[in-house]
C-alpha cells in the first residue's frame, strides 16, 4: 500500500513539476520529483527509488524538452547515494532529513550540469546561482513534504505533538555492579 501512495505522489509531483513553473516562475527552482525519490530511498527500498529516479528524470526530461537522460542519470546516482546512506545510518528523524534533502538537491544538480557541460549543452542561467536558489526551494519544500507524507502513512496511529520528531533508540542499561558472582 506505502508504494501505490508513494508513485500517486510521484506522478502528481511530476504533474507539479512540469505545469507549476507556467503559473509562478519560482516554482522552477522547486524539484518536487527528487523530494519524492529522496523520500523513497530513505524508506530503504533501493529498488523502488532507482526506479523512481530514472522514470521521473527521464520524464521531466521529456516533459521539458532539455537533454534527454541527464535528469534520469543525476536522480538514479542521487538514490543510490541517499539509500546507502539510510542504509548505514539512522535517518529516521525529521531533523536528520532536512539535510539529506539539501545534499541530494546539490549532488543531483552537480551531477545534472555536469553531465551537460560534458555533452555541450549551454546553460541557460548562471549555474550557481540556479543551484543556490534549488538547494534552498526543494529543502523547504521537500520539508513540508515529508511533514505530509508522514502524516498519510499508513500506520493509522496519531502521533502526539511532542513525537513529531522521532526519539533515538535507547539501549538497556546494564548493572555494573554485580552481586550474585
Amino acid at each position: 500500500m506505502e508504494g501505490v501512495r508513494l508513485t500517486i505522489a510521484l506522478i502528481i509531483a511530476i504533474v507539479l513539476q512540469w505545469t507549476l513553473r507556467n503559473v509562478f516562475e519560482p516554482f522552477a527552482y522547486i524539484d518536487f520529483p527528487l523530494i519524492i525519490v529522496v523520500f523513497a530511498a530513505l524508506q530503504r527500498n533501493s529498488i523502488r527509488a532507482i526506479i523512481f529516479a530514472t522514470v521521473s528524470g527521464v520524464a521531466v526530461d521529456a516533459l521539458s524538452g532539455g537533454l534527454l537522460g541527464a535528469s534520469g542519470f543525476s536522480k538514479t546516482i542521487v538514490a543510490y547515494l541517499v539509500f546507502e546512506m539510510a542504509r548505514r545510518v539512522y535517518l529516521d528523524n525529521l531533523l536528520l532529513r532536512i539535510p539529506v534533502i539539501a545534499g541530494a538537491c546539490l549532488a543531483n544538480d552537480l551531477v545534472y550540469f555536469g553531465v551537460q557541460r560534458l555533452f555541450g549543452q549551454p546553460p541557460a542561467a548562471d549555474v550557481v546561482v540556479v543551484m543556490a536558489y534549488r538547494v534552498i526551494g526543494t529543502t523547504i519544500a521537500g520539508t513540508l513534504v515529508y511533514l505530509l507524507l508522514q502524516s498519510i502513512s499508513g500506520d493509522g496511529v496519531r502521533r502526539r505533538k511532542r513525537d513529531m520528531f522521532t526519539p533515538r533508540r535507547q539501549t538497556r542499561r546494564r548493572n555494573p555492579i554485580r552481586l550474585n558472582k
